[in-house]
Parts: structure tokens; C-alpha cells; sequence
């Protein structure tokens, strides 16, 4: 299941550091963020709790970018 999300991120740089975190999170299959967009993209593996999986995706990006927002 793919599911997009409005962000708030401050450059482009942050922007490569959030997808690769969030490429990391369990329950992700990809993840794309587009800084230029304001957009992140996340494909969850079969059976993932979404809402689960999207506070470890928030956690590990404030990791990256501690001002960063993720919009659901």
C-alpha cells in the first residue's frame, strides 16, 4: 500500500537523509521525499500497521531534521 504525505523540510540535503531513514524503518518498502514537492511517498510492506510504522518514520526524520513535519 502506498500512501503520500505532505512535509515540511528545510533543503534538499535533509530531504535525501529523510528517504534514506525512512528506507530504513521497518514496515517501509520505499520511501521517496520530494523536497521541491513538500511530498513524501511511502510504500508499507503487506500487513504493516500503518499508523505504527509512520511514528517510527516520524522518529527517525526528526532524527535527521529535528524541526521537520510530517502531515497525515
Amino acid at each position: 500500500m502506498k500512501k503520500k504525505y505532505k512535509i515540511e523540510v528545510d533543503c534538499a540535503a535533509c530531504a535525501n537523509k529523510m528517504e534514506e531513514a525512512a528506507k530504513k524503518t521497518a514496515g517501509v518498502k520505499d520511501a521517496v521525499v520530494s523536497f521541491m514537492a513538500q511530498k513524501m511517498e511511502i510504500t508499507f510492506e503487506e500487513g504493516a500497521d500503518i499508523s505504527a510504522v509512520m511514528k517510527n518514520v516520524a522518529k527517525a526524520c526528526k532524527k535527521v531534521e529535528p524541526d521537520c513535519e510530517i502531515f497525515q
